[in-house]
């Protein structure tokens, strides 16, 4: 907080409103039992037939003892529950704390007059600043406060969500007449910083038409957090699963689950948690996203709540992909035989797909005359090279290839070419693709 050189009747004093924690007593506690008899008590017959004596005996010796002033009983584990240190009371926080980015903070802001005079016509202004904007909490300038009397104060409660990392500053101005009827201007400065509670570390892989990514969840708070929701949503043209390991549970289990969502725990201190979503790129997403280039998968929902039920929001940035690579014209095989005849002429259905926003073609097609190998197992039947004619802007067209293969067993298709007659450009040929040639 600054000080000004000029003297002001007016003082604000801040609190932070949080929810309380456990108040934990002696968590190490003992049943005095425990200590005339061992594991191995059962193992004794005859020790075990005394057992309800010492039992009882010791229940009453107990009672015995309840106002012994030696406190000879503190420590005494006299049910289950008090192996847990809690007994059930609250402490309230005694330090500011630590505040986390996607928390509310909430403010309880006393203004107080320690002078013998009244203050009057009060303005009350309360304001957070960060490094990027100015947030007003409060302002009176429409209604102020009357008077604060001799020793008296004014109270009010600011909250705001917490969207910013790094430091914040709440900002406390008052503007009042003082007791000899001089306009007074009193600000006051309370810093505070803002950490990030969560860490979320994100992969993706692709493998073939579907992507993958997995999710890191790590809890940087030193208080457990319960996530109600980690939610991806996903961008335009995207669709996104989660992933899960198969409990094998009952159907009655199953409709409990999806009635109750029980919360996922990370625990304080780094604790972490893995989700895995599988994506799918619909089939005109496909395209346009090739056209324009976009790598934007989505973002993550969090929400959570700490022991307490103090809640907290989270948004990630665009989580990327690797760049996708612009492709003018792309070929693709829609449709191979299963098993092919030796010597005996097959189909294969290619489709021929314009991505840009221009007309595009005629095209020529045609098969290599060799392969990697020296020698040609599969060849075209007819014609050796096939016109097509032009294809329109973000449009595609089919077609078919005549093929005979002169080689029995697994063979490989390579080397199918398009060539743009218009401008002169040869594109990437067609992957291999394998067949099953069979004798009749």
């Amino acid at each position: 907080m600054t000080s000004t050189q000029v003297s002001h009747s007016l003082a604000f004093r801040v609190m932070r409103l949080c929810r309380p924690s456990f108040h934990v007593d002696t968590p190490l506690r003992f049943d005095p039992f425990d200590l005339l008899a061992g594991e191995d008590l059962f193992d004794d017959p005859i020790a075990a037939s005394h057992f309800p004596r010492l039992l009882s005996t010791q229940s009453v010796n107990s009672k015995s003892n309840e106002s012994d002033l030696t406190y000879r009983n503190r420590f005494l584990l006299h049910d289950p529950s008090d192996a847990m240190g809690l007994p059930g009371l609250l402490v309230l926080p005694q330090a500011f704390g630590a505040i986390y980015l996607g928390e509310t903070f909430c403010s309880y802001i006393s203004i107080n007059n320690s002078s013998n005079f009244e203050a009057r016509d009060i303005v009350i202004k309360a304001e957070i600043q960060t490094e990027r904007q100015r947030i007003l909490l409060l302002d009176t300038s429409k209604s102020p406060v009357e008077s604060i009397r001799a020793g008296g104060r004014y109270d009010f409660i600011v909250e705001h969500d917490v969207k910013e990392l790094g430091a914040h500053t709440l900002v406390c101005t008052a503007l009042y007449n003082d007791g000899d009827g001089e306009r007074k201007y009193l600000p006051q400065f309370f810093k505070f910083m803002v950490a990030n509670p969560l860490s979320v570390r994100t992969k993706v892989r692709v493998v073939k038409e579907t992507t993958f990514l997995e999710a890191c969840i790590e809890n940087n708070t030193k208080s457990n957090l319960y996530m109600d929701q980690v939610e991806f949503e996903p961008a335009q043209y995207w669709s996104a699963t989660l992933l899960k390991a198969d409990d094998n549970h009952s159907e009655d289990s199953v409709l409990t689950r999806e009635t109750f969502k029980s919360p996922v725990l990370i625990r304080s201190g780094g604790g972490i948690h893995n989700y895995l979503y599988q994506l799918r790129l619909s089939s005109h997403g496909s395209a346009q996203t090739k056209v324009d280039g976009s790598n934007i998968l989505g973002k993550f929902q969090i929400t959570w709540r700490t022991n307490l039920g103090e809640p907290g929001r989270l948004q990630t940035q665009q989580i990327l992909s690797s760049p996708t690579t612009r492709k003018e014209i792309e070929l693709q095989a829609v449709e191979v035989p299963s098993v092919i005849i030796l010597e005996k002429p097959f189909l294969v259905r290619l489709n021929l797909s314009n991505q840009t926003d221009r007309i595009m073609g005629p095209f020529e097609v045609w098969l290599s005359q060799t392969d990697s190998y020296g020698e040609k197992v599969v060849m075209v039947n007819g014609l050796q090279t096939m016109v097509l004619p032009q294809v329109d802007a973000y449009s595609s067209k089919d077609f078919q290839l005549n093929l005979i293969a002169t080689k029995l067993g697994v063979q490989k298709i390579t080397g199918i070419t398009v060539f743009d007659t218009r401008e002169k450009k040869t594109y990437e040929p067609l992957p291999d693709l394998e067949i099953f040639v069979d004798s009749d």
